[in-house]
């Protein structure tokens, strides 16, 4: 079913106690999970990811047929559970009414939980999440907003959802910055305490920069469209930071996981660029890249020599300590 469909069983109090989500909306899967599993007093296992264990997650819903309390199991992961281990685990939730089972699959071969026959036996409610539309990310936007005293309006929220190109999960995350006024957020409050991490454009110029290319051109472009010689700076030390979380996790664990280094799933082919780009740096020189960039902000901020300037001159360096 997709989501108006399972916003009536809600509304009617006809849903199941299992739910398998997945679909092209990381940000709504994890909301109607938060959403269906904050019980208070209730017995949470979730599991991210490689941690899954089928006989620890089994023996959890097992738990309260043998005690009467309310278990809540819930498995986040890209990887697909085996069909086998899944099945047990929904037939196991549905003989006790009690508990509640949460699946959310966050990778992109969910073919197979398509079809609602699939779960026929259990009442399971499989449910495809897309990207919502505008308005419907105006309005959760407005909804969080409001659960967390925000003063702002649709216009802003727009504004707020366009600098981060539509990824309502990314608009989100900013609204909390807006706690701390006792008034009502403008475009101007969006535009000084929000930078779109969303924008492509940067990303691509900082891939470039980082691969020792020439970046002149591309650079005076971007100065040219308006963008701020500090904000571009910030901007790279928050991606140099990005790198350097994938870095470290490649070196512990292998493999790169979004999800748990970004905090969010992303396209493979991100994942893949920002991994491949990210090994090829070494660890102490990654401290030496911020180390230029905190100075050369600082020197934005308390100097009165031109910003593009120092700017430049900073990305010359840069390529040089790679």
């Amino acid at each position: 079913m997709y989501k108006n469909e399972f916003d009536n069983h809600i509304r009617n109090k006809s849903i199941s106690n299992s739910f398998v989500f997945f679909g092209e909306s990381s940000f709504l899967i994890d909301m109607y999970t938060k959403m269906l599993t904050t019980i208070e007093d209730a017995n949470i296992l979730s599991y991210y990811h490689d941690e899954y264990d089928f006989s620890s997650a089994k023996s959890h819903l097992a738990q309260g047929s043998l005690f009467g309390d309310q278990n809540i199991l819930i498995i986040k992961s890209q990887k697909k559970i085996p069909k086998k281990e899944l099945d047990s685990l929904l037939e196991l939730t549905a003989k006790n009414p009690d508990n509640i089972f949460v699946y959310a699959y966050y990778g992109s071969d969910h073919k197979s939980y398509n079809n609602a026959k699939s779960f026929a036996k259990t009442k399971t409610m499989n449910v495809r999440f897309f990207h919502p539309k505008e308005y419907e990310a105006q309005n959760l936007l407005t909804q969080i907003a409001e659960e967390k005293r925000v003063n702002i309006d649709k216009y802003t929220l727009s504004h707020l959802l366009k600098i981060h190109n539509g990824d309502v999960a990314l608009a989100a995350n900013e609204i909390e910055k807006f706690q701390v006024f006792d008034r009502e957020i403008t475009t101007k409050d969006v535009d000084a305490l929000v930078y779109g991490l969303g924008e492509i454009n940067l990303d691509d110029f900082f891939k470039k920069l980082l691969e020792k290319k020439d970046f002149k051109e591309d650079l005076k472009n971007i100065l040219e469209h308006g963008e701020d010689e500090i904000r571009i700076l910030t901007a790279l030390t928050s991606y140099l930071t990005q790198l350097y979380m994938f870095n470290i996790y490649i070196r512990v664990n292998g493999a790169p996981n979004a999800l748990e280094i970004l905090g969010y799933p992303a396209p493979k082919f991100i994942v893949e660029q920002k991994a491949s780009l990210a090994i090829k740096i070494k660890p102490q020189i990654y401290y030496k890249l911020h180390e230029l960039l905190l100075e050369s902000e600082l020197k934005m901020k308390s100097s009165h020599i031109d910003k593009s300037a120092i700017l430049f001159s900073t990305f010359i360096k840069l390529q040089k300590i790679l």
